[in-house]
């Protein structure tokens, strides 16, 4: 890749998705990345997603500076000369701030019953069945409205979607290589 613009890649899919799997692993295979995760940071914004959801969704109500700070930093420091920063971000273009920083979005379209069951591995080690079943409560009562804005906002928002069913290995192969294809675009 050329240095001469850093190219800045979102990442999104559904909780469960595969984003910091997928953000991780490509990070690696890349020549001169970082990679900033959404889950790093402590975020003012709504305090009821549900009731956010049924308002609309408007994404500019999280306040993303934490996450806007570093990736500016990351842009402007001239020693580091980045080809490539990837952000495990879940919100593609609808964040009005974010968006003028993103070159292209990704979006991880994983089928529901594989993310839910990738969360649950993933969130309830080693606590009671009981905590499962609230959380399958709160999924199906109010939660699936997330997943659903989701696949219904954000996939529509991607530039690129790719099939989160397949391995970990042929969607960062994919996703390596259309990077790399874009990279050659700007250059």
């Amino acid at each position: 890749m050329n240095s001469k613009k850093t190219l800045v890649i979102a990442i999104a899919a559904v909780s469960g998705g595969g984003k910091t799997t997928i953000t991780t692993q490509l990070n690696k295979k890349l020549y001169n990345s970082k990679a900033l995760f959404f889950d790093d940071y402590e975020f003012e914004g709504p305090d009821d997603i549900c009731d956010w959801l049924k308002r609309g969704a408007d994404y500019n109500e999280w306040k993303l500076t934490p996450l806007i700070n570093d990736l500016c930093s990351l842009l402007s420091n001239p020693v580091l000369s980045l080809d490539c920063i990837l952000l495990d971000y879940p919100f593609a273009y609808k964040h009005n701030k974010m968006r003028e920083y993103i070159d292209f979005t990704i979006f991880i379209d994983t089928p529901l019953d594989i993310a839910m069951a990738r969360r649950i591995l993933r969130d309830f080690k080693g606590v009671s069945s009981d905590n499962i079943l609230k959380d399958l409560d709160i999924y199906l009562s109010c939660g699936r409205l997330a997943y659903l804005e989701a696949l219904n906002s954000i996939k529509a928002n991607s530039d690129f979607i790719i099939d989160g069913s397949l391995s970990v290995d042929v969607i960062v192969n994919q996703i390596y290589e259309r990077i790399n294809g874009i990279s050659k675009e700007i250059h």
